[in-house]
C-alpha cells in the first residue's frame, strides 16, 4: 500500500512540475505590459506592428492587391505546366480551413464580453492590416519552396528562412531559425491544431444533444476514435487529398454559418443600426469595459491576430503548394484569407451578438461566455438554430485538424527529410492525438502548444522584414505580367 501511495506521489509531483514549467512558458510568451489600465500582450503588439510595417512597405497591398487576387483566382496567370500541386482556390481553402474555427464563434463573444462592442471595430482594423502580412509570408513561401523530383512541394517559413538567409549570406542563422520554426510547428499542431479542436468538436456534439445529461456524455473515447479515423482518411492522401476536401468543406461550412447568421441579423433588422452604432461608439469611447478605448483596441486586435494568425506563418505552408511560377500570385490570393476569416465571419458573429443584446435586454447579463453566449444568441431567435451552429462548429474543428496535419507534416519533413515512412509515422502520431484530445483535457499541454505557435511569429517576422526587398521584386514581376500587351502599330 505504501508503495502505491509512493508511486502516486511521484506521479503527482511529475505532473505538477510539468504543469508549472508549461504555465511559466505560456506566461512568458504572452507576457503583458500595462497600458491605459489594461495589459498588452507583447506578442500581439509584435504581430500588429508587423502588419503595419507590411502595409506601409508594400504600399497598401491590402487594398491595391484585391483586383490581382480575383484575377488570379479567375485563372488569368495560371499555366498548366507550372510547378505545384493544387490550384489557387484549393490552397486558399486549405489555409482558410486552418484559421476559421471555434475562435470565430466563441472567441468573438469573449472579445465583446471583455472589450465591449467597440472591440469589433478594432478586430476589423487588425484583420485588414493582417492582410499585408499574409501577402508577404505567402509570397515568400512560394518563392523559397522546395519542389521535389516527384513534383511534390515542401514550403513554409522554415524553408523560407533557410534559403532566404542563405541568399543574404547568413546560412547558419537561417538554418537555426528554420529549425526552431519547424520544431515549434510540429509541437503546436498537436495542441492548438489537433487536441483542442477534437475536444471542442466533442463538446459541441454534447451541447447539441443535451449537454452533460445527454446521450453523448462519457462517449469521448468513441467520438475521438471516430474523428481520428475521419481525419486519417483525408490526410493519408497528402495535400491533394486535403485540398480536394477543403475546397468543398470550407465553402459549405462558411455558407452554412453565413445563412444562419444573416437569418438572426435579418430577424432583428430593427436592432441592426443600434448594434452597429454600439460598435463604432464603443471603439472610440474613452470610458468603458476593460480600460475603455485602449481596452477595446487591445482586445479587438488580440482576437483578430489569434483568429487569422497573420504573422505566424503557418498558412504559408499550405499556400506554398500552389501551381504557379509567379510567387506573388499566391501572395495576393492570401490577402483574402484574413478578410474572410476576420472581416466577414468574425464580424457576422459580432453582429449576431450585437442585435441580440439590443433585442433581449438580459442577454449580456446571462452569465454565459464564449461559444455558449453565441449559441444563446442563435437560440433566442429560433430555438433549433444552435443545432446547425453546432454542426458548423464541428465542421470548423475538423477542417482545422485536416489543415494543421499538413502544417505539422511539413515541419516534420524539414527536420527529418522527405521519407515516406517518416511522414506516415507522423500522420499516425497526429491521429492518435486527435483521439486523445476528445478523451481528456490537458490544459497545460494545450497552453504550451498555443504559446509555442505564437512564439513562431518571432523568426517568421524577422524573415519578413529581412526579405521584404524580395517581396517587392516579386510584386513588381506580377504587376508587369498583369499589364496588357502593347498595341500593335
Amino acid at each position: 500500500m505504501s508503495d502505491t501511495n509512493s508511486d502516486l506521489n511521484v506521479q503527482n509531483t511529475i505532473i505538477s512540475v510539468i504543469d508549472n514549467v508549461f504555465s511559466a512558458f505560456y506566461n512568458l510568451v504572452f507576457i503583458e505590459i500595462p497600458l491605459g489600465g489594461t495589459g498588452v500582450p507583447v506578442v500581439v503588439a509584435f504581430l500588429v506592428a508587423a502588419s503595419v510595417f507590411c502595409t506601409i512597405a508594400f504600399r497598401g497591398i491590402n487594398l491595391t492587391g484585391l483586383g490581382l487576387a480575383f484575377k488570379t483566382l479567375r485563372g488569368d496567370f495560371s499555366r498548366p505546366d507550372a510547378p505545384g500541386q493544387v490550384t489557387h482556390f484549393q490552397a486558399l481553402a486549405t489555409a482558410i480551413s486552418g484559421t476559421v474555427g471555434i475562435g470565430n464563434i466563441g472567441g468573438v463573444a469573449v472579445a465583446i464580453t471583455l472589450g465591449g462592442p467597440g472591440a469589433t471595430f478594432w478586430m476589423i482594423v487588425a484583420g485588414l492590416l493582417g492582410m499585408a502580412t499574409k501577402f508577404a509570408e505567402c509570397t515568400l513561401g512560394v518563392r523559397y519552396r522546395r519542389v521535389n523530383p516527384d513534383g511534390s512541394v515542401s514550403g513554409g517559413p522554415m524553408f523560407t528562412l533557410t534559403a532566404g538567409f542563405a541568399e543574404l549570406g547568413l546560412p547558419r542563422l537561417g538554418r537555426a531559425l528554420g529549425s526552431f520554426y519547424a520544431v515549434g510547428i510540429v509541437i503546436g499542431c498537436l495542441g492548438i491544431g489537433n487536441m483542442f479542436q477534437a475536444n471542442q468538436a466533442y463538446e459541441q456534439m454534447k451541447a447539441a444533444t443535451g449537454g452533460a445529461a445527454g446521450p453523448l456524455e462519457g462517449w469521448g473515447p468513441v467520438i475521438g476514435l471516430g474523428l481520428a479515423l475521419l481525419v486519417g482518411a483525408v490526410i493519408v492522401g497528402g495535400i491533394r487529398s486535403i485540398a480536394s476536401v477543403t475546397d468543398k468543406l470550407v465553402p459549405m461550412m462558411a455558407l452554412l454559418y453565413f445563412i444562419f447568421a444573416i437569418g438572426v441579423i435579418g430577424y432583428h433588422v430593427d436592432a441592426l443600426p443600434q448594434a452597429i452604432w454600439a460598435i463604432v461608439d464603443g471603439a472610440f469611447r474613452p470610458e468603458g469595459i476593460a480600460g475603455g478605448m485602449v481596452g477595446a483596441i487591445i482586445v479587438g486586435m488580440k482576437r483578430a491576430v489569434f483568429s487569422n494568425e497573420a504573422g505566424i506563418g503557418s498558412a504559408a505552408i499550405a499556400h506554398s503548394a500552389v501551381k504557379t511560377d509567379l510567387p506573388a500570385t499566391e501572395g495576393v490570393v492570401a490577402l483574402l484569407e484574413p478578410f474572410i476569416d476576420t472581416v466577414v465571419i468574425c464580424t457576422l458573429t459580432a453582429l449576431v451578438i450585437g442585435v441580440s443584446a439590443v433585442a433581449y435586454p438580459d442577454f449580456m447579463t446571462s452569465g454565459l461566455e464564449g461559444v455558449a453566449l453565441t449559441s444563446d444568441a442563435f437560440g433566442r431567435t429560433v430555438p433549433w438554430f444552435p443545432i446547425p451552429l453546432a454542426v458548423a462548429a464541428i465542421l470548423f474543428a475538423i477542417s482545422t485538424m485536416i489543415s494543421w496535419s499538413y502544417y505539422g507534416e511539413k515541419g516534420w519533413v524539414y527536420l527529418f527529410g522527405e521519407s515516406r515512412v517518416g511522414t506516415w509515422f507522423y500522420k499516425g502520431i497526429f491521429c492518435c492525438f486527435v483521439a486523445l484530445g476528445a478523451t481528456i483535457k490537458l490544459d497545460s499541454v494545450l497552453n504550451f502548444s498555443d504559446a509555442m505557435v505564437f512564439l513562431l511569429c518571432v523568426p517568421n517576422i524577422v524573415g519578413l522584414v529581412a526579405l521584404s526587398g524580395v517581396v517587392r521584386r516579386e510584386l513588381r514581376a506580377l504587376r508587369d505580367a498583369a499589364k496588357p500587351p502593347p498595341k500593335a502599330n
